[in-house]
């Protein structure tokens, strides 16, 4: 892996991962919105281009970004929350944005294209995830990346591209959107606001935005063809418990009003990965554990406030 091209490049993963390669010598195109608020999360680097281009026109690109590269990334994805979600079309069409950026990654040379999906992909479900596990998507967004994984794999197959794709059970750090349960408590806490939650008896899964990226890093690397990979910590915690270490990070004195809230209908109460297959396949073992990563995430928000 020499030279890589990544949409969704100023998201928080596809941001931390470029920073990786960067500090290896790689150099990277990174793609992303026209207009970018999250432009900011990509250094200034010799070895790093920036295009904006609009997602829905990914073959707009063609003959204007060059040859000679080796492996795609594609993070970029509309409609990720809310009820955006559920938006039939616009799900359908990050399915046809998948697949072009497919023929983006043939136009270009890439012998290896990598996709990130997510536990939405198998629904209501619930313990260890992995591959084996049924697939029965039951929201737009999750439909919608189980069939951007399975029809890419059909596409870089008529290519002779290798295909792997990473699905994320929960992941945060710096960088990550304010919405997210780790990232709005957070923002709560340092506002010194008294937050509601469940009794938090979940057992969960987190896994920090660094070890994350570096997980797809190396799914570019070594993965498997036709592989979809769990991407998780490979350890869990009831969510009372990260709560409480978010809580004694910002302020140990800070109530938090666990059991005030009911649990959502139909709620999962144990979702954690299997990461048996990625480390066989990678060699991926995550080195940040919870503390460290919730104060770094803490310092980096704090750090936003000016």
């Amino acid at each position: 892996m020499k030279n890589v091209i990544v949409t969704g490049a100023s998201g928080m993963i596809g941001a931390t991962m470029i920073r990786q390669m960067l500090g290896d010598g790689l150099s990277v195109t990174g793609i992303i919105r026209p207009g970018s608020p999250k432009k900011h999360n990509l250094p200034e680097h010799k070895n790093l281009k920036i295009i904006e281009c609009d997602i829905n026109h990914l073959l707009s690109l063609k003959g204007k970004i060059g040859l000679g590269f080796d492996t795609f990334y594609h993070f970029a994805w509309d409609g990720t929350y809310g009820d955006r979600r559920d938006d039939a079309f616009l799900q359908e069409q990050n399915i046809k944005n998948t697949l072009e950026a497919v023929e983006l990654a043939r136009l270009t040379g890439c012998g290896v294209f990598v996709g990130a999906g997510s536990q939405a992909e198998f629904g209501h479900v619930s313990g260890k995830i992995t591959d084996q596990k049924a697939k029965n998507p039951v929201t737009g967004y999750g439909i919608a990346k189980y069939t951007a994984g399975k029809l890419s794999k059909i596409h870089c197959e008529r290519y002779g591209i290798r295909q792997s794709w990473g699905r994320i059970v929960s992941t945060y750090g710096p960088k990550d959107n304010t919405y997210t349960m780790i990232m709005s408590s957070i923002i709560g806490m340092v506002k010194g606001e008294r937050l509601a939650f469940t009794k938090g008896d979940q057992v969960w899964d987190y896994v920090f935005s660094e070890d994350c990226a570096n997980a797809f890093y190396l799914i570019g690397k070594s993965g498997k063809h036709g592989r979809a990979y769990t991407i998780g910590s490979g350890k869990t915690r009831r969510l009372k418990e990260f709560i409480q270490v978010m809580r004694d990070t910002v302020n140990p004195s800070l109530e938090i009003g666990l059991g005030e809230r009911d649990y959502y209908p139909n709620q999962v109460m144990e979702l954690f990965a299997d990461i048996s297959e990625l480390t066989e396949d990678t060699g991926y073992l995550p080195q940040i554990e919870f503390e460290e990563g919730i104060k770094k995430t803490v310092d980096w928000y704090r750090s936003t406030l000016g």
